[in-house]
């Protein structure tokens, strides 16, 4: 008998947290290179909003095309290929010698770096009990914002130190580092040698829709039919560019708007993903005492946290509107609050609305629809921006995360999945 770990889950989690914190470093690291890349290649704004479009073509389509694809072979070496796609795809950067190189690079980069949420949910879901999914979202969630936060000061430092170039190759190369550690310590709960016996049923305990281990497929059409999936992803169409806008422009508009340099990007630029973090994890928290304290619903619960975070959100259309740049910083902080807050406890409904071998699937296109989004948005603000500034482009991005709220409480009906778990458990008894 080997050695068993205590909260083993927890590891786990944290294994995969540190991959997201890899994805989002190498995900960052253009929009704080920017203004040096842009000067260096002769790049406009508005081919700097191609080279971010680029990605947000891509990470659509990543999203169901990563999430199907670990569902099929399992998360293990699913999600091991996509990171050592992305590492070696951020290094490239570092190559590129014109806003057309970027932008091939950016939409290669988003097509792998879309696999990190459907992974995320499909851990939770196999590791976690019901009651626990919204609280390891939001511990997997953190990862992009310590990526965030780690971007500035590492690429800043590369900058100024060696140059640009070196810059990506950095910040690439040490994915490769979490990827040998993913591979030596991952496994499947049913696979793992250090899992306890009653941790593997604590982790059982409370899973109404876990009717399906890794032989099962995605039924791709009845996600489609099911009104709890637009239900997750028409509210991530609206509330996601506001993440969009925070990791691909934030920078840019700092210098842009508010004539901060490389070093003011790198002491300020991380600040609203540390407020990022704390919403990581307050989604999740509250939802479960919500549950806890007064028996509300899991789903019920995680509509509440929604519906108070987009109103919180609505304080950042005053972003481009207040004269100080320390109001503007902590105004982008509520929002990154806020929007994490939001956007961690919508993810994690996919785990409480369908069978544990369609999370990944469900989550892939739900990013789907998140990045549609995100890319219209994207394009629009590197069109007009130019043009009519930053303002109401925050405005919008305020008002987004309410139109999210009042779908998820018109959408989502937790009846409709119980009802469709209980069909595919007769289908399996007859066949």
């Amino acid at each position: 008998m080997g050695i068993k770990v205590r909260g083993l889950r927890w590891w786990m989690i944290a294994l995969l947290s540190l991959g997201t914190v890899m994805n989002y470093l190498a995900r960052s690291s253009l929009s704080v290179a920017a203004p040096t890349v842009m000067q260096s290649l002769h790049i406009s704004t508005a081919q700097y909003g191609w080279i971010t479009g680029a990605f947000l073509v891509m990470y659509p389509l990543g999203g169901p095309l990563t999430g199907y694809l670990m569902d099929r072979i399992g998360l293990r070496f699913g999600f091991l290929l996509c990171g050592l796609a992305w590492s070696a795809i951020c290094m490239a950067h570092g190559f590129a010698t014109g806003w057309v190189g970027l932008f091939v690079l950016r939409g290669m980069l988003g097509l792998v770096e879309a696999s990190f949420i459907p992974a995320g949910m499909r851990l939770a879901a196999f590791w976690f009990p019901l009651r626990e999914r919204a609280i390891a979202a939001g511990v997997f969630n953190i990862g992009t914002s310590v990526g965030a936060i780690a971007a500035p000061p590492l690429i800043a430092w590369s900058i100024l130190r060696y140059n640009w170039q070196t810059a990506f190759v950095i910040a690439g190369g040490i994915g490769f580092v979490w990827a040998v550690l993913w591979i030596a310590f991952y496994r499947h709960p049913s696979a793992h040698p250090a899992l306890s016996e009653r941790e593997a049923a604590h982790i059982v305990d409370g899973k109404a829709l876990g009717l399906a281990e890794d032989g099962s497929k995605p039924n791709l059409r009845e996600i489609f039919g099911s009104r709890n999936f637009w239900g997750i992803a028409l509210p991530r169409f609206f509330a996601d560019p506001v993440w969009g806008t925070l990791v691909f422009w934030m920078p840019l508009y700092l210098h842009q708007a508010r004539g901060f340099d490389l070093k003011a990007i790198a002491m300020t630029a991380w600040l609203p993903f540390v407020a990022a973090d704390i919403g990581c994890l307050m989604g999740g928290s509250v939802s479960f005492l919500l549950n806890r304290r007064f028996n509300l619903s899991i789903v019920n619960g995680k509509r509440v946290v929604v519906t108070g975070a987009a109103l919180l959100m609505t304080a950042m259309a005053g972003v481009g509107y207040v004269k100080s740049p320390g109001m503007a910083i902590f105004l982008l902080c509520l929002g990154g609050f806020a929007h994490q807050t939001l956007s961690v406890t919508v993810i994690s409904m996919s785990a409480d609305l369908f069978p544990r071998h369609e999370v990944a699937t469900v989550t892939g296109f739900a990013a789907l629809s998140a990045g549609i989004g995100n890319l219209g948005f994207t394009l629009v603000m590197g069109a007009l921006v130019a043009t009519i500034g930053y303002a109401p482009f925050f405005v919008a991005l305020g008002l987004g995360d309410l139109i999210g709220a009042a779908l998820i409480w018109s959408l989502v009906r937790p009846a409709l999945a119980e009802r469709r778990a209980n069909a595919q458990l007769v289908r399996a008894a007859r066949a």
